[in-house]
């Protein structure tokens, strides 16, 4: 087997590929199967990192890819079930989808610049980025199951304002510990 057809690379594969299913079934408006699939494709986020350490897998094509196919994974729901065509309840408020986006690209923007004017690439995800994924991907199955079974509708502002909470301290938080981390890597003068 190649180094980069690892089981762990095949599941983020797997869950790049469920995207476009789960934008067809939203479509047709089939929540209960969009519930299944997006709850298969963010099982997949966890199973790849477990079989990457488990199977000593990790591969420099999956340390890219895989954060690449959860952020492709996210968004696409945001955007889509931001659509009143695509829900039965009222859709995603956008400005929950715009905070999601935005603090990503935010994230992405400002490692980039900082790697392209001091060479510090040492960028590693937070323990409150990871609840930030976790909280999303929650709020997703969660407005999903609200739409296929018509359950706890009522609910969904709190796990809205929550996303959003966890959003902004994420996001601060990342700032700090990346300034943190430029600061120990400064050379001393």
């Amino acid at each position: 087997m190649s180094s980069v057809l690892t089981v762990a690379n095949l599941l983020t594969v797997f869950r790049l590929i469920l995207i476009p299913v789960f934008v067809t079934v939203l479509y047709y408006q089939r929540f209960t199967w969009a519930l299944g699939i997006f709850f298969v494709a963010a099982a997949t986020d966890g199973l790849d990192g477990l079989a990457a350490r488990s199977f000593n897998q990790k591969t420099q094509l999956g340390a890219i890819l895989d954060p690449m196919a959860d952020k492709l994974l996210l968004v696409t729901a945001f955007v889509i079930l931001s659509l009143p065509r695509f829900t039965l309840t009222d859709p995603i408020p956008f400005w929950l989808t715009a905070a999601a986006i935005s603090r990503d690209v935010i994230i992405v923007l400002a490692a980039a610049v900082i790697n392209m004017t001091t060479g510090f690439s040492k960028f590693r995800p937070s323990i409150p980025g990871k609840l930030n994924t976790f909280v999303q991907i929650v709020m997703i199955v969660f407005f999903l199951a609200a739409n296929a079974f018509n359950l706890l509708a009522g609910y969904l502002p709190v796990a809205y304002y929550a996303t959003l909470g966890i959003a902004v301290f994420s996001g601060l938080h990342y700032i700090a510990h990346i300034n943190k981390l430029m600061s120990q890597n400064q050379p001393e003068e």
